[in-house]
């Protein structure tokens, strides 16, 4: 059954949404379509006027895949071997490197996609991601609204442009929110899938260990154990050490230097270091959020709050606590926003609760035109929405 026929069949009736919203939606989606549409045209996304592909984020992808494919799947992680190999997934030279900082474990969907060109990977890894988003967003709204609420999140453009994973990640982290209290199995599947992305699961364990979810801890991590020892059967167990010994090359190269613009990066870390803080103090604030994060989302979920508050809490949390994220990883946001509307549309909205939703969305939707970590603000902007209705519940 779908993630959406599953919550459909759950949810009460819920007044429709309102016209000015579902208007201001309806405008955002064909503004993203007319967006890409134009570019693809003009040469500027997926395919270049010359005919060769364009360099973007995607491009790390298929040229892992294509090394794992040609037998050396650990070459993947050394930096001038993979660099090659995307000069050839596009057919010329570029400046820059996207680098390949993934497990294994994810070389399985990689080696797939590098069976096609590149283009046609590009496009198939984008448009076959994007509903499985949509189900997800759709599954916690609980009616078809969900679909246009999903389309029209400002995040949703920025993955389409550089072919990232935000809408299989937000994928994979909604559905384990959705089905966690009925279907923890499920829920455990989901989790151990999204494993590829470590850094986004640092407080699952935590809280769920707390509120003593067991069977979607222990399903999570036999999937992750079955995923890592699979990769290893496939590629061998020198790719896994290969990886384990770039993840420090990893972090000095984006965490330390600042390689990718440290205001990219949509974190405390990101902030601090944009605004000039020294490495130090950006470490030392992270770790604090991140440990003032699992705090409140542990005592959250062992409390008497509602459900949609505390898996509000839990994905905005996920966000909080890693220090590597980046602007398409946002679309991770449109799920705790999921259940935040959900919680609206149940409950009532709280005054100025939807215009909260709406600046989230904005500052989103800014970042093309600032130089600044505007969707840490946006992440923030949403913890603050959610601990207001927490607290408005008075069940902490």
């Amino acid at each position: 059954m779908a993630l959406a026929d599953i919550a459909h069949s759950h949810q009460p009736a819920q007044p429709p949404l309102a016209k000015a919203a579902e208007l201001i939606c309806f405008a955002l989606v064909v503004a993203h379509a007319v967006y890409l549409v134009t570019s693809y045209w003009q040469g500027t996304w997926l395919i270049a006027p010359d005919g060769g592909g364009i360099a973007s984020d995607f491009v790390n992808v298929w040229a892992a895949g294509k090394l794992a494919l040609e037998g050396s799947p650990a070459a993947a992680y050394d930096w001038h071997i993979h660099k090659a190999i995307e000069e050839v997934a596009v057919g010329h030279p570029f400046a820059g490197y996207f680098g390949w900082h993934y497990p294994p474990a994810f070389l399985f969907a990689a080696a797939a996609l590098a069976l096609m060109p590149y283009a046609a990977a590009y496009a198939l890894w984008v448009f076959v991601t994007f509903p499985l988003y949509l189900a997800a967003v759709r599954g916690i709204v609980g009616e078809r609204s969900g679909y246009l609420l999903a389309a029209a999140f400002p995040a949703v453009l920025s993955n389409f442009v550089v072919g990232q994973n935000g809408f299989l990640t937000a994928g994979l982290l909604g559905g384990t929110l959705l089905w966690i209290e009925r279907r923890p199995v499920l829920a455990g599947i989901c989790l151990g899938l999204l494993t590829y992305k470590p850094h986004l699961g640092l407080l699952f364990p935590i809280v769920l260990a707390a509120a003593g979810y067991w069977r979607v801890f222990f399903t999570a991590a036999f999937v992750a154990a079955l995923m890592a020892l699979a990769s290893m059967f496939a590629f061998g167990a020198e790719t896994w050490a290969v990886f384990f010994a770039s993840i420090s090359h990893t972090s000095q190269a984006f965490l330390s230097d600042g390689w990718a613009d440290w205001s990219k990066l949509q974190t405390t870390f990101g902030l601090t270091r944009t605004l000039g803080g020294s490495e130090t103090l950006a470490w030392s604030l992270q770790a604090i959020v991140a440990i003032i994060a699992a705090a409140i989302v542990s005592a959250l979920w062992r409390s008497k709050v509602s459900f949609d508050i505390k898996a509000a809490a839990l994905g905005t949390g996920a966000m909080l606590a890693t220090p590597y994220l980046y602007t398409y990883d946002l679309v991770v946001l449109a799920v705790p926003l999921a259940f935040l509307f959900r919680a609206g549309r149940a409950n009532g909205f709280l005054p100025f609760e939807m215009a909260g939703i709406g600046f989230a969305c904005l500052l989103i939707l800014t970042f093309p035109f600032v130089t600044a970590p505007v969707g840490f603000a946006a992440v923030l902007v949403v913890a603050a929405l959610i601990a207001r209705r927490a607290i408005a519940a008075r069940t902490i």
